[in-house]
């Protein structure tokens, strides 16, 4: 058997994880809207029919992209949280620290990236984001500001406010950032991000209340 025959054969039986990282790198260059499944083939090195025979749409190629990337993240969050009994605080900041660090890489940032820019023309994204992270993940940091609140290792805060306090920075900072490229000096700085957020978060913005 040829070389040529041998490479066709392989790439004919790629898997889906293959076509998923084509169809990433062409949804970031394309933009979802104007990206083709015949690009997203070529792109894999497949025929478009194996594409369509792993995902039947390009919006269930783009489900299938966050699914990967962010479901499994927010599974291994939960368990965390659901079996932490230290001070809320440490865990806070060893959540976010990862989340950090997974969006300094360029690659892993490319998906919370197109999930904002396309999560307003296609309101099934947004639910499926919501059923896959944030119904997991708010539940589960809820309950452990609740926890932290009860045992008085934290003020007597509103839990679902407070989990709102700590994620939404980091998505306002993408948005900033990727979508309307209001950049610090320094670029995206996920290490000055989450010194200043965490800062801010712990401790306050003010010397001491009135």
């Amino acid at each position: 058997m040829g070389e040529d025959t041998k490479k066709f054969r392989r790439r004919a039986e790629a898997r889906p994880d293959e076509v998923l990282d084509a169809a990433l790198a062409v949804f970031v260059e394309k933009g979802f809207a104007a990206a083709k499944v015949d690009e997203v083939a070529r792109a894999a090195g497949v025929s478009k029919g194996l594409v369509y025979l792993y995902f039947p749409s390009k919006e269930a190629l783009l489900e299938g992209i966050v699914k990967r990337a962010l479901a499994p993240v927010a599974d291994h969050a939960v368990e965390g949280l659901a079996h932490f009994d230290g001070d809320p605080r440490e865990a806070i900041t060893m959540l976010l620290t990862i989340l950090c660090r997974q969006l300094s890489d360029p690659a892993k940032l490319a998906v919370p990236k197109l999930v904002l820019s396309e999560v307003v023309r296609f309101p099934e994204l947004a639910a499926m984001y919501r059923r896959e992270v944030l119904d997991k993940v708010r539940p589960a940091l809820e309950g452990m500001v609740a926890r932290g609140v009860a045992n008085g290792q934290l003020r007597p805060i509103d839990p679902e406010m407070a989990v709102r306090s700590i994620i939404g920075p980091l998505m306002a900072h993408i948005a900033m950032s990727e979508l309307f490229d209001i950049r610090p000096d320094d670029g995206l700085a996920m290490e000055r991000l989450l010194k200043s957020h965490l800062d801010i978060l712990f401790y306050g913005m003010s010397e001491a209340r009135p």
